[in-house]
């Protein structure tokens, strides 16, 4: 298993760049760190806006149960649905191996995995793809098509995406925003962010029709030269999913703790 150290840091790292994003999105979004509990929640359509995630390092069994419905209660508050994304190493062996049981007593159900990663990776060459041009999302046009390739990639409504980031000013100011264009047409996107000392990837995504071409993994180089070059941080975390892994691991990322995306049940 790894060092909690490394769980702890992609914990930290979720609930520091979520405070910012989520706000952004509402400022008077649910923003609060409770015992053990922090939840960051715009109460959007755009499902990962909508995010609850246990603190605490090296919970039990017992606890663990608790958290979980705690946190299912203020899921159940909440006009829009979203995630509790659990970073399994926080957690102790006893906890680890309760888990889906609690979780499905809580009212909980496992929606998909993933894993937290990080690197000291910085700086990262300009990169180059024969098919791709890249720009910054300076516009609401293009701030717009990054939503729907989102939207897109994940499986979501065009205006459950748009509704997560249309209108941002810190979208198209604050983070190193990036689509991919191939023949003019947007076709990947990512994005970084100064985050507590590191810069912190969010939102990369690659329209279905043209993945397995590298583009992915070409924005996700773009999005770190440019915010490494405009911050001179030499470290990134971010969260992959098991899809998304592999890209991240060419770059130069190791994975940290495994991280578990619950959802309400039924």
């Amino acid at each position: 298993m790894p060092e909690r150290g490394d769980a702890v840091e992609s914990v930290e790292q979720l609930t520091a760049a979520w405070r910012g994003l989520v706000l952004d999105r509402d400022p008077g979004a649910d923003v609060r760190d409770l015992p053990g509990i922090a939840v960051r929640w715009a109460d959007c359509r755009f499902a990962f806006w909508n995010c609850v995630t246990l603190t605490e390092v090296g919970a039990g069994a017992e606890l663990v149960g608790r958290r979980l419905e705690q946190v299912a209660e203020v899921m159940r508050t909440k006009r829009h649905p979203g995630f509790l994304w659990l970073f399994e190493d926080l957690l102790d062996d006893g906890a680890r191996a309760a888990l889906d049981e609690a979780a499905e007593r809580a009212g909980l159900r496992r929606a998909f995995s993933g894993s937290g990663m990080a690197g000291d990776l910085l700086p990262v060459p300009d990169p180059e793809h024969p098919d791709l041009t890249f720009v910054r999302v300076t516009t609401d046009e293009q701030l717009l098509a990054y939503a729907d390739l989102n939207s897109r990639a994940y499986g979501f409504a065009p205006e459950d995406g748009r509704d997560g980031i249309a209108g941002s000013a810190l979208w198209k100011t604050g983070v190193h925003a990036y689509l991919g264009l191939r023949e003019g047409v947007p076709v990947t996107c990512a994005a970084s962010v100064e985050v507590a000392g590191r810069l912190f990837v969010a939102l990369v995504a690659t329209d279905p029709d043209h993945r397995r071409k590298g583009y992915g993994e070409a924005a996700t180089r773009k999005a770190l030269h440019e915010g490494g070059r405009a911050t001179g941080l030499t470290r990134a975390t971010l969260h992959a999913t098991a899809a998304g892994a592999p890209v991240y691991l060419r770059i130069g990322f190791t994975p940290n703790s495994p991280v578990h995306f619950y959802a309400l049940g039924d």
